[in-house]
């Protein structure tokens, strides 16, 4: 009996062990990505504390960072992942996050907000800095909603996928 619960733990360890490796070997890029983004930012700006990385895949991919300015205001950096130009506005400079799950709610009545990001969005060949709220209808669908950072408005959305 003794046998089978040290063989039985070995076991359960091996496995436990395995899950932990999968895990960190999926998430090595997300890691990676948020490194260069940081560092990227670190040379290029006065930024003081980023506490925030998110990862944008649109029509390109950007890297977005919540971060303080050395003014102790909250900014958003995004930065290009191709040629690592970079994008800096205040966040009181634009609508927030609640601001636009509120027009997402007036305008779609959605059944759950998913997630809502931010990114850059190409609208008649210019990008703009964008939400992006990704939620599912009351049929079930999945759809997308992107309101500019700066306005407020809606600049598009992708419905019923």
């Amino acid at each position: 009996m003794k046998k089978w619960i040290v063989l039985l733990t070995i076991v359960l360890l091996a496995v436990a062990s395995g899950f932990v490796a999968l895990y960190y070997n999926a998430t090595k890029p997300l890691r990676e990505a948020e490194k260069i983004a940081i560092e990227i930012a670190q040379q290029d700006t006065t930024l003081i504390d980023i506490h925030e990385f998110d990862l944008f895949n649109g029509e390109e991919t950007y890297y977005v960072l919540k971060a303080k300015n050395k003014n102790n205001e909250d900014v958003y950096v995004w930065i290009s992942e191709i040629d690592h130009k970079m994008l800096i506005k205040t966040a009181n400079s634009g609508v927030s996050e609640e601001e636009v799950v509120k027009t997402v709610y007036a305008d779609r009545n959605p059944e759950e907000i998913i997630d809502v990001r931010l990114g850059i969005t190409r609208i008649q060949k210019t990008n703009r800095p964008a939400w992006e709220v990704y939620f599912r209808s009351k049929n079930g669908n999945i759809n997308y909603y992107y309101v500019d950072f700066e306005t407020g408005e809606k600049l598009r959305a992708i419905d019923n996928f």
